[in-house]
């Protein structure tokens, strides 16, 4: 699945952007944002909403936020104040504003796939999710006996698997230790070392749930 705006590709899969056939350098969060803008456009995703989904276990200050966006604005080399393509509704959030060809609207996704942890709905990608206590990690748990690098979620079109990484407490799911990667399946309970959590499926988009007010990691 690749989405193209301008001289920008996106390919969702790889994680990856060029600009005409060349990568551009973005951090994990510049990515995620890119793919929230680009995914939500034209509609403004407000500040809560961005906190929310791309710290889902953390608290990080609006400064950080703001922070992100100018690093992104400088990967895309968006300087036209007259035709940005971020646009910075004041007070409000921000929006992506370039013309885009194949983007994945969230209306149109095939499945949907998170995690739900003491009530928060943590957001999978599709392709490789690593869960850990690494701040770089897709799926961020500060919670003791969690590895840096604990586990793996890899979505696919056909598939969602588990894999342990030699975490020092191991991955369970209904509390049987896993050893090898494992098809997860609608309402699997997983558990990173002493974290639990369920692994949640809805075809056809996100269920119509209310999104969880962001919480403390757990401790």
């Amino acid at each position: 699945m690749t989405v193209t705006f301008g001289a920008f590709t996106l390919d969702v899969p790889r994680r990856l952007v060029t600009r005409d056939g060349a990568e551009v350098h973005l951090t994990p969060k510049a990515y995620d944002l890119l793919h929230l803008l680009v995914t939500e456009a034209p509609r403004v995703l407000t500040k809560s909403e961005l906190h929310d989904r791309l710290w889902t276990q953390a608290f990080v200050s609006d400064a950080t936020l703001t922070g992100l966006v100018k690093e992104l604005r400088k990967a895309l080399d968006d300087s036209n104040r007259s035709a940005p393509l971020i646009r910075t509704v004041h007070g409000v959030g921000y929006a992506f504003c370039g013309t885009v060809a194949g983007a994945p609207t969230s209306q149109g996704e095939v499945a949907a796939h998170w995690l739900i942890m003491r009530g928060r709905r943590i957001a999978l990608h599709h392709g490789s999710n690593v869960v850990g206590r690494d701040p770089t990690a897709e799926v961020w748990l500060d919670a003791s006996g969690v590895s840096r690098r604990h586990a793996r979620i890899e979505v696919s079109d056909a598939t969602v698997t588990l894999e342990d990484l030699g975490s020092k407490n191991g991955t369970t799911i209904g509390g049987a230790l896993i050893d090898k990667p494992v098809t997860l399946r609608d309402g699997d309970q997983i558990g990173f070392g002493a974290a639990p959590c369920v692994y949640r499926m809805a075809r056809n988009g996100m269920s119509t749930e209310t999104r969880a007010t962001r919480v403390a990691p757990p401790r």
